[in-house]
């Protein structure tokens, strides 16, 4: 039924809060523990039995891709009733029901470049929270310069054979599919690059997990040991595979962007104010007392706000169909920077609490603070190194010339 008209747009939320009331269950109606986040795919436990449930009921109305189209799992909506969904899901504070690669970048990006075939095929599972997707971009060879990946990929007339190895794969060690960059063509640096699908679970397959400084990781290396995929595991055409990594990478620092790394090493229950006040003290008038910190940090907050508010002005303009393409760069950029301010200032307002590791002596808020600090050091290189980033706004968002 479409809803063209401002009271038609009333009736439909109407609707989606009447069916949400019936339908998320109460504990989906409170703050998500890490723990109880859920990715989906084959190896999905579900510590909670009602995020399945939630999951469920989400995915068959299509409402975890509301504006994808419903010959795919979609939900069908128009940009105005997915912001109304967002809006009425705020307001009773429901959890996402899934976190998902497949939503935030291969999803986008297959309906713009994949077959027919391959869309039905791929779109309905991650709608469903079926299939867990990881990426396979990054090479020990090839991180900045991605365009020097020397992954192979070998025509054998029935099917494609890959060898090589990725790094830095979130959750390879969990995922069910990759969505893989590979050499084609030697010759050519752009133009020898293909993009290809396969199971995780394919002979010659192997992720080793990274364990970081902060203590876990979700990174891994990956490595392709002749590898068969078959011929219509290819997303687009042979050697056309930058366009589309382009096109995946700006959806993917969109998505990071949003989130302002929160659910990456997130902090304990304060933020930077909350954790002065605590543990630097607070003068007569409930305000922190090192006047030097307590200015850094209303500096901070004032850049969050400002970057919440881009972000949703962003998300407005993508939503009435202006192309947004190159600012997810600079919102990436702002979003790494933000958040490691962030912890940086929560460290400082810690004071020797922020030097805790594990054991007694120390808050697990403040240990989850200092790790988290330790983590949010890789948000300058994941999703685009905060270098290439600034390369990017200046060639092709303040049309600067390179140096000759």
């Amino acid at each position: 039924m479409p809803y063209d008209t401002p009271v038609d747009l009333d009736a439909f939320r109407t609707e989606v809060r009447d069916w949400l009331e019936e339908n998320c269950p109460p504990s989906m109606r409170t703050p998500m523990p890490e723990d109880e986040v859920v990715w989906g795919g084959r190896r999905e436990k579900f510590k909670n039995p009602d995020s399945k449930v939630w999951l469920e009921r989400m995915g068959e109305k299509g409402w975890t891709a509301p504006t994808w189209p419903t010959e795919y799992g979609g939900g069908g909506l128009s940009r105005e009733q997915a912001k109304v969904v967002d809006q009425e899901m705020a307001r009773i504070k429901a959890r996402p029901p899934l976190f998902s690669f497949g939503l935030w970048m291969f999803g986008p990006a297959l309906l713009e470049f994949g077959n027919e075939e391959q869309k039905k095929r791929f779109l309905p599972d991650i709608v469903m929270g079926k299939t867990r997707w990881c990426q396979g971009y990054s090479e020990p060879g090839a991180g900045s310069d991605l365009a020097g990946l020397q992954t192979k990929c070998e025509d054998k007339g029935d099917h494609y054979l890959i060898n090589g190895q990725k790094v830095w794969t979130s959750y390879a060690d969990q995922a069910d599919w990759i969505f893989c960059l590979v050499r084609t063509d030697n010759t050519k640096k752009h133009e020898g690059i293909s993009f290809i699908l396969f199971d995780m679970e394919s002979d010659g397959v192997e992720a080793r997990p990274i364990k970081l400084i902060s203590g876990s990781s979700p990174f891994c290396e990956t490595f392709f040991n002749d590898v068969k995929v078959p011929k219509d595991q290819l997303v687009g055409e042979v050697n056309g595979g930058w366009k589309i990594a382009k096109r995946l990478l700006q959806f993917e620092r969109s998505s990071i962007s949003a989130g302002g790394f929160g659910g990456l090493g997130a902090s304990g229950a304060l933020g930077p104010d909350g954790y002065a006040k605590l543990h630097v003290g607070t003068d007569k008038e409930g305000r922190v007392l090192d006047g030097d910190l307590r200015g850094r940090i209303a500096e901070h907050l004032m850049y969050a706000k400002a970057f919440e508010l881009t972000v949703q002005r962003t998300g407005e303009q993508a939503k009435a169909g202006q192309e947004v393409g190159h600012t997810a760069s600079i919102l990436k950029y702002a979003a790494a920077k933000m958040n490691q301010d962030k912890f940086e200032l929560i460290i400082e307002a810690l004071g020797t609490e922020g030097l805790g590791w594990s054991g007694q002596g120390f808050e697990e808020d403040a240990i989850k603070s200092t790790r988290g600090w330790l983590r949010s050091k890789g948000n300058s290189i994941e999703g685009g190194t905060s270098e290439i980033n600034l390369n990017v706004i200046a060639k092709r968002v303040l049309g600067l010339r390179e140096h000759q």
